[in-house]
C-alpha cells in the first residue's frame, strides 16, 4: 500500500470509526449505569420481603392490617417500635438511592412502588404519630418527603 491509500484508511478511521467507538462506549457506560440500577432496585426489594417477613413473624402486631393497633404490652409497644425503625431505615435506603429530582421513565415507575409502599404504611395512625421520633437524625429531605405524605394524608378526609 502506498502512503495515500494509508492517508485515505486514516482518514475513514477518523470519520468514522472514531465517532463510532465513542457511541459504542458512551452506550456499554449507560448499559452499565441501568444494570446496577436493577441490581439496587432488586436488592431493595428483597430488603422489603425480608421486612414483611419480620411483619409475619410478629403477627400479634397486626401490622398486616391499615388499623393502628391499640391495647399493646410494654413489650408489644417495643417490638413494634424496633419493626417501624426497620422501615423507616429501608425507605430512607430506598429514598437515597432511587428518588431523584428527575426521573427517566423506568425510575420513575420504580419510584413509584416505593411511595406506595410508604403512603400505605403512612395510612396506619400508629406509624404516623411515630414518625417524628424514627425520623429523628435522618436525612433531612427524605424526613420532609414522608412528612409530606403523611400530612397528605390525614388532610383527605377518608384517608
Amino acid at each position: 500500500m502506498d502512503i495515500k491509500s494509508w492517508e485515505l484508511l486514516s482518514y475513514i478511521v477518523t470519520v468514522i470509526g472514531f465517532p463510532l467507538a465513542v457511541v459504542i462506549f458512551l452506550w456499554e457506560r449507560r448499559q452499565e449505569r441501568i444494570n446496577e440500577e436493577d441490581e439496587v432496585y432488586e436488592l431493595l426489594s428483597d430488603n422489603y420481603q425480608d421486612f414483611l417477613r419480620t411483619v409475619l413473624e410478629h403477627s400479634d402486631l397486626h401490622l398486616g392490617i391499615k388499623e393502628s393497633t391499640k391495647n399493646l404490652s410494654s413489650d408489644q409497644e417495643e417490638r413494634m417500635h424496633i419493626i417501624f425503625s426497620m422501615l423507616i431505615a429501608l425507605f430512607e435506603r430506598a429514598y437515597l438511592l432511587l428518588f431523584k429530582s428527575r426521573f427517566s421513565r423506568i425510575q420513575k415507575r420504580r419510584w413509584a412502588s416505593w411511595e406506595d409502599y410508604i403512603s400505605e404504611w403512612c395510612q396506619r395512625e400508629d406509624f404516623r404519630d411515630r414518625l417524628p421520633q424514627l425520623l429523628n437524625g435522618k436525612d433531612p429531605e427524605f424526613a420532609a418527603y414522608i412528612m409530606a405524605i403523611a400530612q397528605n394524608l390525614t388532610a383527605k378526609p377518608n384517608a
